[in-house]
């Protein structure tokens, strides 16, 4: 017959059991999804003041406030931006162009002295017709050069032909009226109108000459602009002689330059052109360096001097000099 007491070793065992079995229930747990918090593994602070992190709790970051605006001040007073007047804007751009000279003066002079340059090379322009056909022979001079056909007092009144060397000359006389009065500009700006004019003249001739007369060897082309060098820097001598010891002398270097030294000269026509020299340098003198580096210069006609040539100059009635005597005497003999 079983017994209706359980043993007391038994139940002993069976409380074992269900303890161990509950300790192993426990120690179990599920993985908790949760942000990665990352903590620096130092601190600056001192031992006293440091805390240390817990990695179960999440900081928020702190608040990103605007900055407090400055509160008005007694002294300062504002008021609603005028625009300045044209005079005011005309004295900032001088000032400007006074602190920054070195800089913008060299390209104020390379556009300007371009157009000047055009205004010049125009007052004896030509055109070669034949050159723009192909297998068409481009008439000759007697002298072997290029014959075009150019219209103007140069070539109708004045009779020259319009060649290239005839462009280049008259080119050059006006080129010259231009350096006379760059020569007034200030030291430091004069140099750059010099080289700029003279290069853009350069320029322009050596395109006429693979344009107009079809010179394309480069090694022709660098001799003729070595020979127009030269005579650019002879007839600067020869017209600042003729400025200094008068209309005589200038008289000699047009009619060695311009007319080629041609012994059939009309005489009344040479002192057009020199009395034409004189007027358009005393009108370049009465502009200002302002107007004349806008290059708002345009050049006239030298027919307008008959009148001036025909009047009778008191110094022909007065007698030579011994001085003078002995001077033509020496350079006669």
């Amino acid at each position: 017959m079983a017994s209706k007491k359980y043993c007391m070793a038994c139940l002993r065992q069976l409380r074992q059991q269900s303890q161990s079995l509950s300790r192993k229930s426990t120690s179990i747990r599920l993985p908790i999804s949760r942000p990665a918090v990352l903590h620096r593994t130092f601190n600056t602070a001192p031992k006293s003041l440091a805390v240390a992190a817990d990695p179960t709790k999440i900081h928020a970051p702190a608040p990103v406030l605007p900055p407090k605006a400055d509160p008005p001040s007694k002294n300062a007073k504002f008021a609603p931006e005028e625009s300045p007047n044209p005079s005011t804007k005309q004295t900032i751009a001088k000032e400007l162009r006074k602190r920054a000279t070195n800089a913008t003066e060299t390209y104020v002079a390379y556009g300007v002295a371009e157009k000047l340059m055009k205004e010049c090379a125009k007052q004896a322009n030509y055109s070669i017709p034949q050159a723009a056909e192909k297998g068409v022979e481009i008439p000759k001079t007697k002298e072997g050069e290029d014959l075009g056909v150019g219209e103007g007092w140069w070539y109708t009144d004045l009779g020259l032909t319009p060649t290239f060397n005839t462009w280049a000359q008259i080119t050059f006389l006006h080129m010259y009226l231009l350096t006379v009065r760059f020569r007034y500009f200030p030291p430091d700006h004069a140099p750059a109108w010099h080289q700029h004019l003279a290069d853009h003249f350069f320029y322009a001739a050596e395109d006429r000459m693979v344009v107009m007369h079809n010179v394309h060897a480069r090694t022709i082309r660098n001799k003729y602009l070595k020979d127009l060098f030269v005579q650019w820097r002879g007839l600067t001598a020869g017209y600042d002689e003729g400025l200094i010891k008068g209309d005589a002398v200038l008289a000699t270097a047009v009619w060695r330059n311009v007319f080629k030294g041609n012994e059939k000269v009309d005489l009344k026509k040479l002192g057009e052109v020199v009395s034409y020299m004189r007027r358009v340098l005393a009108a370049l003198d009465r502009m200002g360096d302002e107007q004349v580096a806008s290059g708002r210069i345009s050049f006239g006609s030298p027919g307008s001097e008959g009148e001036v040539v025909k009047v009778h100059s008191r110094l022909m009635d007065e007698p030579f000099k011994e001085e003078e005597l002995k001077e033509i005497e020496e350079k006669a003999t």
